[in-house]
């Protein structure tokens, strides 16, 4: 026992543990036996659950082989590292205090050997004795109480502790997963919807319908690149802005929350969420990736609402679902703790195994929600579905990135895109432009997690977007006024664009909006010459899109764009505002360029493309005028070319840095890029308020975690220093 103490005090290091005596028998083991992979928690790194809420058990039964249950092992008060609440002497909850020395809440760990987990989530020693609660706890279908045979059962919560037989040396590869619930055919077993008012403070504002609208409509602005032109002239490539931003979303305090010193994100109103999270466990995950994994997941478990509906999709090998799409009630939220709690690492990478479940989830549940997306999260590359160099060679034929992905959610299939995938690629190892066509094929956006110390703070952006949906199945339609003109070409990024055969209409599928979103968009059109008159009308702009509180269509309008036409101007004077947004699209378009130029194996060619464009924003008017997302794309595009130093820099970071770029920019959308999420860096041009307030409320759990600190410390100090170029 004291040489699996000394282990763990090696291992992790926490403050959980009480004193044990060293014994005659043990012996120290050697430096080489602590494996650096095992050092931290692959199991016990979640945040703090209201687990008043759920149902406690009765003190158990002390154990006859030397197992202490106690109230309390020491009169100081520990953490339980499942849940991160303190242990205390007399707070009504029993504690149980394994072999290994390490301890937790009874009810805690009693729910997590339930599952099958046999060994300690914190030092991992192999456990000769487990706790067991009665049948007051559910078990999992198809699968067998572990309480010895003939054992009393007259108390429903009754603690059994089973002898184990002795451990045995397995390979990773071979762990058997935890969750061996019996799959159904069809996934149709979702948790129904409730049907209640969702919006149970809706009251806190106005309860004029009318009054609401204001909050939920879109601010249409319209800009031509010049206000002033001679009469006399012509224009073949006049640019015209489209600017649309969508409404505020009321957040506000709620003191009622389980963690009454962070700010409890509220948003008034909003609409519930059908969420399914594919998560990568195959063996690279072991060790600190997954418990980072598992705590992000924590958080957002957290902070969905009891109307959000939550599914986990893991895969490695195989995929496998967790549980079907559930409402995070309180025992909702419990429940998905556990199951993510329960996760271990082993096997290969099965992206499109785990992709075609996240899918059939979506595809097959009975009811939905009025927003959907999937994430997904993977360190490595496809290695069962996808065949070609992965992206990662100059030469050699390309993979099909389009099998990945199921034909459902795949763009091409579908009128405008139903579930929006959201790729995060974790670390150096994984396949980023596998990841970026799956996200760009979807409709969703690709983040690049560089630092793994950042994976929750990304998880957080996301879902603080998803959470805030305002408007959806947007649809912008322009229409020429005078009869002369005609559309000449959209620029929109990623969003479908067409043009009618007559050339005086258009449209943008532009979709979902969340709250303050802002979209940009360019029009060009040929301007003719006028031989009277002093104003020229060149077009108008119609959004029509879903409100998805009401599920009603409405639809907006602009004013007409007109232009004054003297017979004499002065000087034309450019609109800064047309000008940026120029800057932007082709600062995307050299990012693309240099991205496509360094893949043929050319890297002095890409940096030259990038520092062409420096150069050529540097002359813009917006640059002149110090704007700030001018000054944005410059370090943006400078931060690329550093990343394109040579070729093992460029493919460790540089390719992915750049995709989560262009992915950020094309759909005009926040993605984590590198090792940072912060709303102050000038390349996170794109986050919302809401993406703003749910990433503050995750780095203030984690400065009000102590275990958590510990366990990001290393990276966040590493992230600090300059990275190698």
């Amino acid at each position: 026992m004291g040489s699996k103490w000394r282990k763990a005090k090696l291992a992790l290091g926490l403050n959980l543990c009480v004193f044990v005596p060293r014994t005659l028998e043990d012996s120290p083991p050697p430096p080489s036996a602590v494996d650096s992979s095992e050092r931290l928690s692959d199991a016990a790194l979640l945040p703090p659950v209201d687990w008043d809420t759920c149902h406690r058990p009765m003190t158990p039964t002390p154990s006859s082989h030397g197992l202490r249950l106690s109230k309390s092992g020491s009169k100081s008060s520990k953490t339980c590292s499942i849940c991160l609440t303190k242990m205390k002497q007399g707070d009504g909850q029993a504690i149980f205090t394994a072999e290994c020395s390490h301890s937790f809440h009874f009810h805690c760990i009693a729910s997590n050997v339930k599952h099958g987990n046999q060994v300690c989530p914190v030092c991992r020693a192999k456990w000769k004795e487990i706790p067991m609660q009665g049948p007051s706890l559910d078990l999992p279908p198809g699968r067998a109480p572990i309480n010895p045979i003939g054992w009393p059962q007259s108390d429903a919560l009754m603690t059994v502790v089973r002898r184990l037989p002795p451990h045995r040396d397995l390979s990773r590869r071979h762990v058997v997963p935890l969750f061996q619930a019996p799959e159904p055919v069809i996934f149709d077993d979702d948790e129904c919807l409730d049907h209640q008012p969702v919006y149970a403070d809706r009251s806190s504002g106005s309860n004029n319908v009318a009054d609401n609208n204001s909050s939920r409509t879109i601010a249409i602005k319209t800009c031509p690149e010049v206000s002033v032109a001679p009469r006399l002239k012509s224009y073949d490539n006049f640019t015209v802005l489209i600017h649309l931003k969508a409404a505020t979303t009321i957040a506000r305090q709620n003191p009622g929350g389980n963690q009454a010193t962070l700010p409890q994100l509220s948003l008034t109103p909003r609409v519930p969420v059908d969420l399914v999270t594919v998560l990568d466990i195959s063996g690279s995950m072991a060790g600190t990736k997954l418990a980072l994994l598992k705590r992000a997941m924590g958080f957002v478990i957290q902070n969905l609402g009891s109307n959000d509906r939550l599914s986990v999709i893991a895969f490695s090998s195989t995929a496998r679902r967790l549980f079907p799409l559930h409402r995070m009630t309180d025992t909702g939220r419990l429940q998905a703790l556990q199951a993510v709690n329960s996760l271990v690492a082993n096997g290969g990478t099965n992206i499109a195994e785990g992709l075609r479940k996240g899918a059939k989830v979506m595809e097959e549940r009975r009811e939905k929600n009025p927003v959907a997306s999937i994430i997904l999260l993977s360190d490595g590359q496809d290695t069962y579905t996808v065949n070609g160099s992965g992206g990662n060679q100059p030469q050699g034929p390309q993979p099909n990135y389009q099998s990945l992905l199921p034909s459902s959610i795949n763009s091409s299939d579908n009128n405008g895109f139903q579930i929006p995938v959201h790729a995060f690629g974790f670390g150096a190892d994984h396949d980023a432009s596998s990841m970026h066509s799956i996200s760009e094929n979807s409709g969703g956006t690709f983040s690049f997690i560089e630092t793994e110390a950042v994976l929750q703070d990304a998880f957080a952006q996301c879902i603080g977007g998803l959470l805030s949906v305002v408007v959806q199945e947007l649809q912008v339609g322009v229409e020429c006024v005078h009869r002369s003109l005609r559309l000449g070409s959209f620029k929109a990024g990623s969003y479908p664009t067409r043009v009618m055969v007559d050339g005086r209409r258009g449209f943008i599928d532009v979709g979902d909006l969340y709250a303050d979103e802002e979209r940009d968009f360019l029009v060009s059109v040929n301007v003719p010459a006028e031989s009277c008159g002093n104003e020229t009308s060149l077009l108008k702009v119609k959004c029509s899109y879903k409100d998805p509180l009401t599920k009603e269509m409405v639809t907006l309008e602009s004013d007409e764009v007109r232009i004054a036409r003297p017979e004499i101007a002065g000087q034309e004077v450019t609109s800064i505002e047309v000008d940026r947004q120029r800057n932007r699209l082709q600062a995307a378009e050299a990012m693309a360029l240099a991205r496509t130029t360094a893949e043929q194996g050319d890297l002095a060619g890409a940096v030259s493309i990038l520092e062409n464009c420096r150069r050529m924003l540097s002359e813009t008017v917006s640059a002149k005028a110090h704007d700030r997302l001018c000054l944005a794309l410059d370090a943006e595009l400078k931060e690329m070319q550093e990343r394109m130093a040579s070729r093992h820099v460029y493919e460790a970071s540089g390719r992915a840095y750049i995709l989560s770029g262009l992915s950020s920019h094309s759909w005009q959308r926040a993605t984590a890029r590198g090792d940072s999420t912060d709303g102050s860096s000038l390349v996170q041009s794109y986050q919302t308020p809401t993406m703003a307030e749910m990433l503050t409320r995750s780095q203030a759990m984690l400065l009000a975690s102590p275990s958590a600190q510990r366990l990001v410390h290393p990276f966040l100090s590493l992230g600090s220093q300059p990275k190698p170029r």
